[in-house]
């Protein structure tokens, strides 16, 4: 493919959806029939133009940089490598598959339009992020995309809506405006933002300042604040359990399946291209995705509704990407097992919460119920349903012979890798004690064990359990062909296709994962998927959570029920235990403003001390000399002779009928305050300013005849 011709496609992948967008607008388009087909042409386009982009890189795999010159100031660039026509055909497939299926979930919904419009400018920013060349053409569609996708988040307008779409626009704003100050720092640092050149630009300035390490950091931790926001790195994971039960099925699918992925783009940016090989940050990186892995599985658990429990996974399978990046960090050239793992788990979870969130959505627009014990028994009869959400549940929990498996057991492998080479002292410098890494490892195995548990969970309450209420088992089961359209269930299908086969066929993942080499720098594994040593973590995770879910959940979190001889589930997590109402809101609307409050009147007090001083001393005032109390100097004069003269006259002519005594000084004051008044009320008025317009201009028309006569 030209070069012409690829960039004219890379153009229109990324400008098309928003234009489709925009004329959904348009008085003739805004119609429903003629809208909803229009999208869905839009977006056809855009999944054909991706593919063929994709498959051109097999004939072409050479990197072609593109971009808008004096656009925003700097200019706008792309690029397009490997990685990013992968990342940008799974984001367009995605789209296609939240978009038909919107068709029967949005089917009689209000402000249907508006749902296009900004599900069609999330995907133009998307795809613009993917195809970034620099950092600062990937700021501004990362920012597109995060303010477009607040809608989604508030399209209910309800007050549930709309909390979570504010918590969501604040974790955005927030992590944008530091992403941005990273930004700053490694422009200033390093003197290029191309993203392509950050590591030979800091490999430079560290050869001529050593100290610049810190400083480089310092912006790295900035970017990753805001890259990780978006990715639901702990401890910024807190939107995610709250936006995703109130979002549109569809666009809860593309939150989870591809914006997450859009902050986790980033996180690779600055582990492969700037900090690659950094132990330190590498530890840092797998602190974290250990900590965001633990503790979304532990939310799981707990939680009793499908979406949020499919959210709080989200976060854990975000960690489960981030240790496997994490441990690239840390073995450095050794680390193609890690980076492997974790670029085959992105695709993995895209497609898995695709699935699994489409399927919630065949649920919801069913029954308009997600807490587990009002849709239990809804899928017993239900062939497609059961059998999709069936295969999503064993990829995401990494069973054998189903996709997840191969992920997992590379990022395991990196995790057992690095042990060794610490027991044998292979590695120049150890960063982490043996007996952290293997704490991290049961950590990665236990938290396996918490997603076969908590998704074992969710398929036996949905589909195999009865509900206790009689008539609304009756109900569910009648609702066997009518309960999901022919579109719909092909966007069903067609991803859960890739679980089977990546799994029975993890060296076809592997050779995919390999369109990412020139951006990741991964290379092509020889490694036995399915050798004892590989399945022992795998075995070891099942046996772990079917312990959870036999002893934990079938035992603590399901109490028996008041009304029936049946248990329920019930959500024990201690509400007071919520990072956003427990640190962050308070933080933000409490103890921030109170703090810069106390700081601002203390430094408006010195400001005020500091005048007075200046006023005692350097700049003392000067004496007021006596004013009067009114009147001027003439009206007092002209008063008091006034007074003279009538105490003269009615002693002498007029003793017998004097005036009468009248402080004339205080009439005269009176009567020139009234003239003043009046004078001012005239010069200010409108007429008066016509009048010396008017008089101004006959001035200057004699002026002209007498100059013109003479």
């Amino acid at each position: 493919m030209g070069f012409a011709k690829t960039g004219s496609m890379i153009f229109i992948l990324i400008f098309m959806p928003l234009l489709s967008g925009l004329l959904t607008q348009l008085k003739g388009i805004k119609k429903e029939s003629i809208s909803g087909p229009f999208i869905r042409a839009s977006v056809s386009l855009e999944f054909v133009l991706s593919l063929i982009l994709l498959i051109s890189y097999i004939e072409d795999p050479s990197e072609k940089v593109f971009g808008i010159e004096g656009f925003a100031a700097l200019g706008i660039s792309f690029v397009t490598d490997g990685f990013r026509r992968l990342y940008s055909f799974i984001a367009v497939f995605m789209w296609t598959c939240a978009v038909f299926f919107s068709r029967e979930y949005m089917g009689h919904e209000e402000n249907k339009n508006r749902y296009y419009l900004f599900m069609m400018i999330t995907l133009s920013s998307t795809v613009g992020v993917f195809f970034s060349a620099d950092l600062y053409t990937l700021f501004i569609f990362f920012e597109i995309m995060s303010l477009a996708s607040y809608v989604w988040v508030a399209t209910n307008e309800d007050s549930g809506s709309l909390k979570a779409a504010g918590i969501y626009m604040a974790v955005a704003v927030i992590g944008g405006l530091v992403m941005l100050m990273g930004i700053f720092m490694i422009y200033s640092l390093l003197g290029t933002l191309n993203i392509n050149d950050l590591s030979s630009a800091y490999s430079k300035a560290l050869l001529k300042d050593p100290s610049i390490r810190g400083e480089v950091f310092i912006a790295s931790l900035c970017l990753l604040f805001g890259f990780g926001a978006k990715a639901g790195a702990f401890p910024l994971h807190i939107w995610l359990p709250k936006a995703h039960p109130v979002a549109p099925a569809p666009a809860s699918a593309l939150l989870s399946g591809i914006l997450t992925k859009a902050g986790v783009f980033g996180i690779l940016i600055l582990s492969c291209k700037m900090n690659q090989g950094d132990g330190v940050w590498g530890s840092f990186i797998l602190v974290t995705g250990t900590l965001t892995m633990f503790t979304g599985a532990l939310l799981a658990i707990f939680s009793i509704d499908l979406k949020r429990t499919l959210a709080c996974s989200s976060v854990s399978q975000i960690g489960f990407i981030l240790v496997g990046v994490g441990m690239y960090g840390l073995l450095g050239e050794e680390g193609n097992t890690a980076i492997n793992g974790a670029l085959m788990h992105m695709i993995n979870h895209s497609l898995f919460k695709l699935v699994l969130f489409l399927a919630a959505g065949v649920v919801f627009m069913n029954i308009h119920e997600l807490e587990l014990n009002k849709i239990r028994g809804f899928g017993r009869n239900k062939l497609l349903l059961k059998t999709v959400f069936l295969l999503g549940s064993l990829g995401i929990m990494g069973i054998p012979l189903f996709s997840g498996y191969a992920s997992k057991t590379l990022i395991h492998e990196a995790i057992v890798e690095y042990y060794e080479l610490i027991a044998d002292k292979s590695l120049p410098v150890i960063y982490l004690s043996q007996g952290l890494v293997r704490f991290i490892e049961w950590i990665f195995l236990l938290s396996g064990g918490c997603t076969i548990a908590y998704m074992l969970k969710l398929f036996v309450a949905v589909f195999v359990e009865k509900n206790s209420d009689r008539s609304l088992q009756e109900r569910y089961d009648s609702m066997r062909g009518s309960y999901i359209s022919g579109m719909s269930r092909v966007t069903l299908i067609l991803p859960s296709v890739f679980f089977i086969l990546f799994g029975i066929l993890p060296g076809l993942f592997g050779k995919v994962a390999l369109t990412g080499s020139s951006f990741l720098g991964n290379k092509e594994m020889n490694i036995n998927y399915f050798s004892l040593n590989n399945l022992r973590g795998s075995l070891i995770s099942i046996v772990i959570g079917l312990l959870i879910y036999f002893g934990i959940i079938r035992n603590l979190l399901m109490w028996e029920s008041e009304c029936s001889e049946e248990k329920i589930y019930v959500d024990l997590w201690p509400e007071w235990l919520d990072l956003c109402e427990l640190i962050y809101r308070p933080l933000l609307m409490r103890v921030l403003p109170a703090v810069f409050g106390f700081l601002c009147r203390i430094l408006d007090c010195i400001v005020d001390y500091l005048i007075i001083l200046l006023r005692k001393t350097v700049l003392k005032d000067s004496e007021i000399p006596r004013e009067r109390p009114e009147g001027t100097a003439y009206t007092s004069f002209l008063g008091r002779a006034a007074d003279k003269f009538v105490m003269v006259m009615n002693r002498t002519l007029l003793r017998k009928r004097p005036m009468k005594v009248k402080d004339h000084a205080h009439l005269l004051a009176l009567r020139r305050e009234g003239i003043m008044e009046n004078e001012f009320i005239i010069l200010r008025s409108m007429s008066f300013g016509l009048s010396l317009f008017c008089l101004g201009l006959m001035v200057t028309v004699i002026y002209m005849l007498i100059a013109a006569y003479f």
